[in-house]
C-alpha cells in the first residue's frame, strides 16, 4: 500500500511539474535574459556583460536609466495606452461576435457540432501572414470591401465615428486595424465560449421557464453568469497578445497607428538599442501579468468563500 501511495505522489508531482517545467523554460528563462538585457550597456554590436572581472575584483554594472527614461517620455506611455485602447475594442468586437456564433454551436445538434467546429478552426490551415494580406487587398482602394462600404455609404459612418482619416480611405486606419485583429483573433474567443456554453446543464433553463422566467430573462441570469469563465478565459486569450501585437498594425495600421509591438521592434532594429527595447518588453510584461495575477488570486479567493 506504502509503494502504491509513494508511486501515486511521484506521478502526481510529475503532472503537476510538468507545465511549471514549461513555463520556467519557455517563459521565466526568456524573460530573465530580457531583463539582464534592459539593465546592461550597450556595446557597439550587443549589449555588454553586466560582471566583469578586472585586477581581480569582481565588479557588477547595472543601468536602469531605460526604465527612468520610459516613465519621463511621454510616446512611450502614449504608445502603450493605445495598445491598450486597441486591444480592448478588439477585445469587445470579438466577444459581441463570438459569443452568439458559440452559442449556437453549443445548441446546435451533436451531429452538426464537429462541422462547425471545423469551419471556426479552418482558418489556422491558412498561413497568418497570408490572411493578414487579404484584407490588404480587400480594404484598399476598388478591393470588395471597400467598394462595398463605399456604395452603402459606411464609410462615412466611419467618418464620423473617427475611425478613418477621409471618405473611402479604409487602409491604415484604426478601423482596418482593429477589423484586422479581431478576424484574426476571433477563434480564441469562440473556443473557451464553447466549452463552456456546451457543458452547461439545460435543466437550469428549463426551471426558470418553469418559474415564469421569459427566456430573454433566462439568458441574463442564467446563461451569461454560468459562461463567465468562458468570457474570462477568452478574453484574456484576446486582450493579451493583441497588446503586443506586431504584424497586423504593420501590414494595416500605417505608420500612425502605433502600438507597443512596432515601438519594440523599431528599438531592437532601426534604433539598435537593445537595452530599451528589452526595458519596454519588460514593462509591457510586467503591466499585463501584474494585475492579471492580482486577479487570479481574487477569483480564487471568491470560489472558496462560495464553498
Amino acid at each position: 500500500m506504502k509503494r502504491f501511495w509513494a508511486w501515486l505522489l511521484r506521478g502526481r508531482t510529475a503532472v503537476i511539474g510538468l507545465p511549471y517545467l514549461w513555463l520556467l523554460l519557455f517563459f521565466m528563462v526568456p524573460f530573465l535574459v530580457l531583463a539582464q538585457i534592459s539593465v546592461a550597456e550597450m556595446g557597439t554590436v550587443r549589449p555588454n556583460s553586466l560582471a566583469s572581472i578586472k585586477d581581480g575584483v569582481l565588479t557588477l554594472s547595472l543601468k536602469f536609466s531605460n526604465y527612468v527614461f520610459l516613465a519621463s517620455d511621454a510616446l512611450y506611455y502614449k504608445t502603450y495606452l493605445a495598445s491598450l485602447k486597441y486591444a480592448f475594442w478588439t477585445t469587445l468586437l470579438c466577444l459581441a461576435i463570438g459569443y452568439p456564433f458559440a452559442y449556437f454551436m453549443a445548441r446546435a445538434k451533436p451531429s452538426l457540432q464537429p462541422a462547425l467546429l471545423m469551419l471556426v478552426m479552418l482558418p489556422f490551415w491558412t498561413s497568418f501572414l497570408l490572411r493578414v494580406y487579404a484584407w490588404k487587398g480587400l480594404l484598399t482602394t476598388d478591393g470588395w470591401v471597400a467598394d462595398a462600404f463605399i456604395a452603402t455609404g459606411l464609410d462615412q459612418v466611419l467618418l464620423a465615428l473617427g475611425l478613418i482619416s477621409a471618405p473611402g480611405k479604409l487602409m491604415n486606419t484604426p478601423f482596418s486595424l482593429v477589423l484586422g485583429m479581431t478576424y484574426t483573433y476571433l477563434p480564441f474567443m469562440i473556443l473557451p465560449l464553447y466549452g463552456n456554453l456546451s457543458k452547461m446543464d439545460l435543466r437550469l433553463l428549463e426551471a426558470a421557464q418553469d418559474l415564469g422566467a421569459s427566456p430573454w430573462v433566462a439568458f441574463w441570469k442564467i446563461t451569461v453568469p454560468l459562461s463567465k469563465a468562458g468570457i474570462i478565459a477568452g478574453s484574456m486569450l484576446v486582450f493579451i497578445p493583441t497588446i503586443g501585437e506586431y504584424v497586423i498594425p504593420e501590414l494595416l495600421g500605417g505608420p500612425e497607428t502605433l502600438m507597443t509591438g512596432s515601438v519594440v521592434w523599431s528599438e531592437f532594429f532601426s534604433n539598435n538599442d537593445w537595452p530599451l527595447a528589452s526595458s519596454l518588453a519588460v514593462t509591457m510584461i510586467l503591466l499585463i501579468l501584474v494585475p492579471l495575477a492580482i486577479f487570479n488570486k481574487y477569483q480564487a479567493e471568491a470560489q472558496e468563500r462560495r464553498k
